[in-house]
């Protein structure tokens, strides 16, 4: 492998590794990594990045912020996309933003940069919208350029002003953006409650806030220690911007916006470290949970000439406190299953005090975690803390290595601790998982999620919520389960009405019919995407056929390698899974059996097809079903290495890039002309 590609690999996996994080922790509100291991990533990222452009993507997390918003949701694009801000991790760090910063300016270096210190709160950003004075709109941060409107639950939050306070200076718009957080106080006072009626105990006051925040009933919110601080303006109509960043938050403060009384002005760069010293040392008197400060430069034309880069400004950094420490006991090692069935080794430990709050769990990541650390039932190791997310073991203590070789070992279980199925870790993989897949009760959310979603099985209707609710009352357990509810179950659930079920029945009832590629892609196969069960429907044709195939026969199949093969035999292979493919069937999804490829002419074969637009007589999904069968492969994106682009109306950007390529263009009739013809003949 050459030194790029071995590059693109480390990058690829930094990507995958950060997105999912990023969509735990803004979309889900589980964080599973602590920030300072998110952070050492991301600027391992960021500098592989920057030593080889060439393998920038738009796609890349250094392009982009956070996640996707939730769908239970409206979803809400931002005028002004709300950016993140790159971090300072260390001092050395701090001193060379200011020394870019300086340089760019061309600022004289005996002359300090004027400065705005403010805590950095560990809570949520918001963006605030006001139209003559009134709170008309509020928004999560989502992805940066869509948020979720949580407007009635922000309109709760007594520190929120519904009204601006009038004066003279009132714009007709304005964008307050700020962050919603839970006080200290407030936060041990809502998990005394929670412990006393039996529930759990929210995990620290993000968690909590972020829980408040995006309750569906407005009264639940309402009930929550929420707070919220102003720290900057996004847009304002009807009046003039103020000069300095440290003006604009004077004039939130006497439009009736909550500051706090940390935020210190000033020049230079001792002037700042002096500050972050002096925050880190009150940190744990606070009356809220902090994670750093947030530095930027005070003047505004001086932030207009530093400009942003793709994802941050260029005149704003969070400089972050350092990661926090302890020693205690490794009790024991359980493992979780996650969503995709993956196990999560975690350390249960003797309870200690790390960073004001007390630690009894810990993440562990992986067996080979494990392995490389060498922890055994019994060892003294070192907890590590950043960010006030989740602990992770850092290291064992150095002890007497005679009693170390006498402790347990942690070995990884050979079936599921959920469902008792067989644990599957494939070669060169860290992650082991459960392989029940539709079966394991610990996968079955996002099992069901897939298997309704449009692209696959498309439930119209059957939405993220409703599944929940069938999961929690225990009415659905597995996919088949979807095909037998009856209205009398389904009008047992909140806020289901006579109609809803009627039409949601309806919804699984039409995707009964549908076609094997669509089947096998909802199924939820590891690896097994859109393409994928297309070219596996295509050379099979059928789906007993597809289930006696072994790996070998697997290998045949166009866009399958070893891994993919060896997840698709494991996952047929699994009785759970076998179980509920023959009851799907029993409960009539259907689909038309076709010849295998290899007794099918494939005129297409070896060609890459865009489509792009709305098409009128077929959807594009359809259009799609149909190239590939004729083995084309369908692709999201032109290249020089496009066949063709089929443009219908309203095409995009897709249809100038295929002009730029001087890729082959065809119209809708085009099309269809083209796909009765190869279809006639097969």
């Amino acid at each position: 492998m050459s030194a790029t590609a071995s590059v693109k690999v480390r990058i690829d996996d930094l990507r995958r590794v950060l997105r999912d994080h990023a969509h735990r922790y803004y979309v889900l509100d589980e964080p599973s990594l602590p920030d300072g291991e998110y952070d050492a990533l991301y600027a391992e990222l960021l500098a592989l990045e920057q030593a080889h452009p060439e393998l920038i993507t738009p796609d890349s997390p250094s392009q982009r912020v956070g996640a996707a918003p939730d769908s239970a949701f409206e979803t809400i694009t931002h005028s002004v996309p709300m950016l993140s801000l790159d971090n300072a991790l260390t001092e050395d760090e701090w001193l060379a933003f200011d020394q870019r910063a300086r340089e760019r300016l061309g600022w004289d270096l005996s002359v300090g940069l004027p400065y705005v210190c403010e805590p950095k709160f560990d809570g949520l950003a918001v963006s605030l919208l006001y139209r003559d004075g009134i709170l008309v709109q509020a928004a999560t941060r989502g992805d940066g350029q869509s948020g979720e409107n949580i407007t009635a639950n922000i309109r709760t939050i007594r520190s929120v002003p519904l009204r601006l306070i009038q004066s003279k200076y009132e714009p007709s718009l304005l964008e307050v953006r700020g962050e919603v957080l839970m006080p200290q106080q407030g936060f041990e006072a809502l998990n005394a409650h929670q412990i006393a009626r039996g529930d759990k105990p929210f995990a620290n006051p993000r968690n909590a806030a972020a829980g408040a925040l995006r309750q569906l009933d407005p009264s639940i919110t309402a009930q929550r220690p929420l707070d919220f601080y102003a720290y900057a303006v996004a847009q304002i109509e009807g009046a003039d911007w103020p000069n300095s960043h440290g003006q604009t938050l004077s004039w939130l403060v006497n439009l009736g916006f909550k500051q706090s009384h940390l935020v210190k002005q000033g020049r230079g760069p001792v002037f700042v470290q002096q500050a972050w010293q002096s925050l880190l040392d009150a940190r744990e008197s606070l009356p809220f949970a902090i994670d750093g400060m947030v530095v930027k430069v005070d003047d505004r034309q001086l932030q207009r000439d530093l400009g942003y880069v793709a994802r941050a400004p260029r005149w704003a950094v969070a400089y972050k406190f350092p990661a926090q420490e302890a020693s205690t006991l490794l009790e024991a090692v359980d493992f979780q299953v996650g969503r995709t069935g993956a196990l999560t080794p975690v350390a249960r430990l003797t309870p200690v005090s790390v960073g004001g709050v007390m630690v009894s769990n810990a993440t562990l990541h992986n067996i080979d975690e494990i392995e490389r650390l060498d922890l055994r039932i019994g060892d003294r190791v070192v907890i590590y803390r950043a960010g006030d997310v989740i602990p992770k073991v850092m290291r064992r203590l150095d002890e007497n290595d005679a009693e170390h070789e006498q402790r347990q070992r942690v070995s990884l279980p050979t079936q599921c601790p959920v469902c008792q199925s067989a644990v599957v870790r494939l070669e060169d993989e860290a992650v082991a998982r459960c392989g029940a897949g539709l079966f394991c009760p610990a996968q079955r959310k996002e099992v069901l999620k897939h298997f309704a979603s449009r692209r696959a099985m498309d439930i119209d209707g059957l939405g993220d919520k409703w599944i929940e609710l069938l999961i929690a009352q225990e009415l659905v357990h597995s996919s088949a389960d979807l095909y037998s509810l009856t209205p009398e179950q389904l009008l047992t659930l909140p806020r289901m009405a006579e109609k809803s079920a009627t039409n949601l029945l309806n919804a699984i009832a039409k995707s009964r019919d549908t076609t094997l590629a669509r089947f096998l892609y909802a199924l939820g196969i590891r690896d097994v995407g859109e393409t994928t069960a297309a070219a596996l429907a295509r050379q099979f044709g059928r789906l007993d056929a597809l289930l006696a195939a072994d790996e070998a026969a697997l290998l045949a199949t166009p866009d399958v390698g070893p891994v993919v093969a060896s997840s698709i035999r494991q996952f047929l292979s699994e009785p759970h899974n076998q179980q509920i493919i023959a009851q799907l069937q029993a409960a009539g999804v259907n689909w038309s059996d076709q010849a295998a490829a290899q007794d099918l002419p494939q005129p297409l074969a070896g060609q890459t097809w865009v489509l792009t637009g709305t098409l009128a007589t077929i959807g594009r999904d359809e259009a799609g079903d149909r190239l590939r069968a004729l083995g084309a492969k369908v692709s999201g994106s032109v290249s020089k290495k496009t066949h063709a682009v089929v443009a219908g109306e309203r095409a995009g950007s897709k249809l100038d890039a295929a002009k730029e390529h001087q890729v082959q263009i065809l119209d809708e009739t085009a099309l269809l002309a083209l796909l009765a013809e190869h279809e006639q003949m097969s």
